[in-house]
């Protein structure tokens, strides 16, 4: 006869659950705490890399509005040639005209060729002008983007110095924290982490202190005191949402004892 075999899960008391969630709130806390020792680093990276990628872009566009100015100095160049070739031509052919309607057409011809040879020698000067200017501005950014570079290298040493030191034991406590989880029905966890992450700390799980809540330090009535310590039910803080146990599941009564003597 075939037997039917049911995976029974572990049902956890009020007791066990307040516990298990002290122990996730205290993993988690140690994770922060190793978060804030690597401090703005991260961010700082991240903006010195997007900074330096920017500058490089200025740079590039610099270089290439240099060259278009470069050639379009050049192509003035050819325009003043080509006005010179014809007014050679035209004054050439003022010696060989036939009446003065001739000779003056020919010289507004010379004249307005002459123009445009001063208005070509005026871009020109213009061009070379902004290429002067393009040219100190990819100078500085060469500097500034030396100096970013330098910066980001500083940055990237003393993080990865800081990872190095503290990703060992981030990984082992955040194993520790899914063992933790795991043990942890899924509506309850999800409270948790939805409380830890409105509160300003990231403290979802708070223990007594002068008999206040010791996330927001509101005071907590003795009967409600009474019935934390019973841990017959999940009780939170009126004021600030947080689960409340008490020193003794924390492990800190004693210490506590002895700060309020």
């Amino acid at each position: 006869m075939a037997t039917d075999k049911t995976k029974v899960e572990k049902e956890y008391t009020v007791e066990e659950k307040l516990k298990a969630l002290y122990e996730l709130q205290t993993m988690l806390s140690e994770i922060d705490r190793i978060k804030t020792l690597r401090g703005e680093l991260p961010l700082e990276v991240q903006d010195l890399e997007d900074e330096i990628v920017g500058l490089e872009t200025r740079i590039q566009n610099f270089h290439k509005e240099i060259e278009e100015l470069k050639a379009a100095g050049v192509a003035k160049k050819v325009e003043i040639q080509n006005a010179q070739t014809l007014i050679d031509k035209y004054t050439a052919q003022q010696d060989n005209v036939r009446n003065n309607r001739e000779f003056d057409f020919l010289s507004k011809e010379i004249e307005f060729q002459t123009l445009e040879i001063e208005l070509c020698e005026k871009r020109i000067r213009e061009f070379a002008a902004a290429q002067q200017s393009k040219n100190e501005e990819v100078i500085a950014c060469q500097e500034t983007l030396q100096d970013r570079k330098h910066i980001l290298g500083e940055k990237k040493s003393e993080l990865e110095e800081i990872v190095s030191e503290t990703k060992q034991d981030e990984e082992k406590l955040r194993e520790k924290a899914k063992k933790i989880e795991a043990r942890i029905e899924p509506r309850l966890l999800s409270a948790f982490k939805r409380i830890r992450k409105n509160a300003r700390n990231g403290l979802a799980v708070v223990y007594i202190q002068r008999d206040a809540c010791g996330g927001c330090f509101n005071r907590i009535p003795p009967q409600r005191q009474l019935d934390i310590k019973m841990r017959k039910k999940i009780i939170v803080c009126e004021y600030c949402g947080r689960i409340m146990i008490d020193p003794e599941l924390a492990g800190v009564a004693e210490k506590l004892a002895e700060k309020e003597k």
